[in-house]
């Protein structure tokens, strides 16, 4: 087993993962298999992408906070002696003027340098993360649709075993709130009927462009992976709080998320803020990604969603063994 720690950080959170991680042998066996134990995994919403969309620049008080985060983690990964580590940024950090502040933070920090990955290699982590523990899983009909709802960017991937097609297109929960649901620099409690067709219609227009290089329609089962995701599926079965091991594999219908999307986006401010197993840094942001989540299954026909805790982070452990 290699002990190893991986890191992404995206435009809304940057997260952690510890784990113990072994690949056989040919000598193993044939009963052999990939194992990757957990030892730590957190989440830390630092919204490093606020005002990416607007000004191009990631903001001063945005790359404090995840430097803050980065602090932390390192202790995290220090006390576990993990003896790999990988960080991994995506699209705030893609997208920004001043990326070289942001890296020469981290590698500060952490005594790495954050690898700003393109979208087709987020897509590829995020479909090995997603996938590689769904192989005896018979009964799931290939080829898997993994989408990854991030902040500021989805990735889109369709695969059995491996990656067949993959697109990254730049619509996320914090990119279309921004862009669709905050008027006098706040966001609109509850958004107007125009906020949302505009939103809709952006969404659309994105699911035109990755279907053009992918075939979302030819998939059997669609995989869902990121807090967008995840919190629709602790919504739907009314967890008093958030539980990973009930949200992990669960499948959500897409009439059930239908129904919560159309409750998020009427919804105020306060009401979103009481649902136990919302996390205060997606209150104002999950409206967004609940639609992008439904538009994708509209425009797929997928009849549900299963729900992956394990994504992109899961995807950067592997790639160190």
């Amino acid at each position: 087993m290699t002990r190893v720690a991986a890191i992404d950080c995206g435009t809304n959170s940057i997260r952690l993962l510890v784990a113990d991680v072994a690949v056989p042998d040919s000598a193993s066996g044939a009963g052999a298999t990939d194992e990757l134990v957990e030892l730590d995994r957190r989440m830390t919403i630092v919204r490093l992408g606020q005002g990416v969309d607007r000004t191009g620049r990631l903001a001063p008080e945005a790359l404090e906070r995840t430097f803050a985060a980065c602090r932390e983690y390192a202790e995290i990964i220090k006390e576990h002696g993990a003896e790999r580590l990988r960080f991994v940024a995506t699209s705030a950090s893609r997208d920004a003027e001043n990326r070289d502040e942001f890296v020469r933070g981290v590698l500060d920090i952490l005594g790495v340098e954050p690898e700003v990955i393109t979208g087709d290699q987020e897509a590829e982590f995020s479909f090995t993360g997603a996938t590689r523990e769904l192989a005896g899983h018979e009964h799931l009909e290939r080829p898997f649709l993994v989408v990854d709802i991030g902040g500021g960017s989805t990735e889109f991937v369709v695969g059995e075993e491996h990656v067949r097609a993959a697109r990254s297109v730049d619509v996320g929960c914090v990119r279309m709130t921004e862009r669709h649901l905050v008027a006098g620099g706040a966001v609109t409690d509850p958004p107007t009927e125009e906020q949302i067709a505009a939103m809709r219609a952006d969404i659309e227009a994105a699911l035109d462009l990755a279907e053009q290089s992918v075939p979302l329609r030819q998939a059997r089962t669609l995989v869902g992976l990121a807090g967008s995701v995840t919190t629709v599926s602790a919504i739907a079965q009314e967890l008093p709080e958030y539980d990973s091991a009930r949200i992990h594999h669960s499948r959500i219908s897409r009439d059930k998320v239908r129904e919560i999307t159309e409750w998020l986006l009427h919804s105020t401010h306060a009401e979103r803020a009481a649902v136990p197993s919302m996390h205060p840094g997606r209150v104002d942001v999950i409206a967004a990604g609940s639609l992008v989540l439904l538009s994708i299954m509209e425009r797929t026909g997928a009849e549900e969603v299963v729900v992956s805790e394990h994504d992109i982070l899961d995807g950067i452990a592997w790639s160190l063994v």
